[in-house]
């Protein structure tokens, strides 16, 4: 072999290395994870839900931290860190899940306390008959 032959492969090999590295490097680029929509929606519908169980008024820290998580969420994707985004969103969903729980606790101990007091009337108003009777 002559030696224009060895460089003319030299040459061959190194544009093929080259367009290689290239094409990895544009496909590392392209490999942006997606958006996590589905997270985003999940949590977007859990504060809804929360919201329309009155969690504002029974549990509003729980609900406020969900909102701050969500937008925090929304935030990282605009930066195309989607992974933080979906991690953000599925804490958002478990915050405004735990707001909607909050509030079914809250109002369930309210109606549990109010069916003891009725009961406790009852009761009195069951012992004051009877010993009228007697």
């Amino acid at each position: 072999m002559n030696s224009t032959t060895q460089s003319r492969r030299g040459s061959r090999l190194r544009a093929a290395v080259a367009a290689i590295g290239g094409a990895l490097m544009i496909a590392a680029c392209a490999s942006t994870p997606p958006a996590p929509i589905a997270q985003l929606q999940a949590a977007e519908l859990a504060i809804s839900n929360a919201e329309r169980t009155d969690a504002g008024r029974y549990a509003a820290g729980e609900l406020g931290a969900a909102r701050a998580k969500l937008a925090s969420a929304n935030t990282a994707v605009q930066a195309e860190s989607m992974v933080a985004a979906a991690q953000l969103a599925d804490e958002s969903r478990v915050e405004a899940e735990f707001a909607a729980a909050k509030t079914a606790a809250v109002k369930a101990q309210a109606v549990n306390d109010e069916m003891k007091d009725s009961t406790g009337t009852l009761i009195d108003e069951m012992q004051r008959s009877s010993g009228e009777q007697q």
